[in-house]
């Protein structure tokens, strides 16, 4: 198979020179078959499983202290600064177990020198065609469902008429940008023919010399569904992206302040939108006349959606320990997958917002929200867990599950027959399907505070707490309807009447 970098060749000899496919196949040495596949494709969304993450290179961890010593390097006079062979030297000095060779050393702190010392200076045209969008990332909290993140956000601007829109993230990564663009696109009717970036991660993996950029394939691809254009703003040269950067900030000024709060980020992106074509209903600062009216010039130069949805997902291959459940983000984030597949392998399928697991038949177990951020962090989804143990009551102490199930569900566990564990055990599973694991334990620990042990007072709390039965004000009485005459409180008057009665009856 091709290479992202040789179909993109293809592509563009055909698309962007005019040349014909015999010339193609004869220039690159493929067969027409081949050739016209890549010219008639139009889903680039990735649908097969990727090969085994390639390892980074040793000295990756070294490279922060490396990059400190040659920027300090710069204050220094050039013939006391450091040379690969000092470098290598202090490595070694420094760290007894450091392994790597002094090729890999020298090959590295070149390339370092190289973008410290010898920058290339470029400049962007001022003035952008209609049509051309410039894309970033900017930074901004926001709560959802009570939960607050300092996440991102993707700001798409267009030179032209000063329009632009946002879409609200947990991260920065290309998920996101792919899924924020895809949603922008949707709504404007049409793709950008020609998008500026500021040489983002997600879509940059190394600034090589002049204009040329290292692009992750990722983004190739993308670019390749959506047909667009890419160029790219210089290192260091704010001056080239003024419209985005200005709109980084005027956006989160208007739109996200005061902090937004929502329950659900997906429809509130959709908001979003709309409110930005709200926002287009004033004076451009320059041209005088109204964004909205000028942003029907860009609208009117975009590129047709295409045929095919772009899906930003990606599948991994996760081995699930023996509490089933494995990690993703350098062990930082864990995610529970089910007991069954505790001690094996699953796959995830990994989107902007949600975490998939699936079995070795495809078939899904269970879906996580997404955790972003480099704290450690758990999601833990509780009704696989009960459902299995359901069918195999007598395996829940030597499983390792046990525990982890908190305290009041493992006491209420010991106390129950073994009869009634498989029961109990589906009972929760039941309840934590229909309204979460944490309403099933408040309502087995309400009904054990008022010793109700039994499964039907327990469904009984259940259903009292889930049913949101609404608050009845107090009536107030017309000042026209009388007031209620004080009850005798005095009961031996009945008692001596009750005993008279039955003196009579007796006699």
């Amino acid at each position: 198979m091709l290479s992202m970098l040789q179909i993109e060749d293809i592509r563009n000899m055909y698309f962007n020179k005019g040349k014909n496919v015999s010339e193609i196949c004869r220039e690159t040495g493929f067969d027409r078959k081949t050739v016209n596949k890549y010219l008639e494709k139009e889903n680039w969304t990735e649908v097969k499983l990727p090969l085994p993450e390639v390892r980074g290179s040793k000295l990756d961890a070294y490279k922060p202290e490396i990059d400190r010593w040659l920027e300090d390097d710069r204050r220094i006079r050039r013939k006391q600064r450091h040379t690969a062979k000092r470098v290598f030297d202090r490595l070694r000095e420094k760290y007894p177990d450091f392994e790597c060779s002094y090729r890999t050393v020298a090959s590295y702190v070149s390339e370092k020198k190289q973008e410290i010392y010898n920058p290339k200076q470029s400049y962007l045209p001022l003035e952008h065609k209609a049509g051309e969008a410039q894309i970033d990332f900017g930074k901004a909290d926001f709560v959802e469902k009570g939960v607050p993140f300092f996440g991102s956000y993707l700001s798409v601007s267009f030179p032209n008429s000063n329009g632009g829109y946002l879409q609200l993230f947990k991260g920065e990564n290309f998920k996101c940008l792919a899924q924020g663009l895809r949603n922008i696109f949707e709504h404007m009717g049409g793709v950008p023919h020609r998008h500026w970036y500021d040489n983002l991660s997600p879509v940059v993996k190394d600034i090589l010399k002049g204009k040329d950029r290292n692009l992750t394939e990722s983004f190739i691809r993308f670019r390749e569904h959506y047909g667009f254009e890419s160029a790219f703003c210089n290192p260091a040269s704010g001056h080239e992206k003024g419209n985005v950067e200005n709109k980084v900030g005027y956006l989160r000024r208007n739109l996200l302040v005061p902090v937004p709060e929502f329950s659900d980020l997906e429809e509130y992106n959709r908001e979003l939108l709309v409110r930005c074509d709200k926002d287009m209903k004033r004076e451009h600062y320059r041209k005088g006349e109204f964004i909205s009216s000028l942003f029907e010039e860009d609208l009117k130069a975009l590129n047709p959606l295409p045929t095919r949805v772009f899906e930003a997902e990606s599948y991994e291959h996760v081995r699930v320990d023996a509490y089933g459940k494995f990690t993703l983000n350098d062990g930082k984030h864990t995610y529970s997958a089910s007991p069954r597949l505790a001690g094996g392998r699953a796959v995830v399928v990994k989107s902007h917002n949600n975490i998939k697991v699936l079995d070795k038949n495809m078939k899904e177990v269970v879906v996580h929200n997404r955790l972003y951020g480099e704290e450690r962090q758990e999601s833990m989804d509780w009704l696989p867990y009960l459902s299995q143990l359901s069918k195999k009551p007598g395996a829940l102490k030597y499983t390792g599950i046990y525990k982890m199930l908190p305290c009041s569900i493992r006491s209420w566990l010991d106390k129950v027959s073994p009869g009634e564990k498989s029961s109990a055990l589906k009972m929760l599973a039941s309840m934590t399907k229909e309204s979460g694991f944490d309403v099933a334990v408040k309502s087995l620990e309400n009904a054990l505070s008022c010793n109700a042990s039994d499964f039907e007072s327990i469904s009984s709390v259940y259903r009292s707490i889930i049913s949101r039965m609404p608050e009845l004000k107090p009536v107030s009485l017309s000042p026209d309807v009388p007031e209620l005459r004080k009850v005798d409180s005095d009961f031996s008057k009945y008692d001596r009447l009750f005993n008279s009665e039955v003196g009579h009856v007796s006699n």
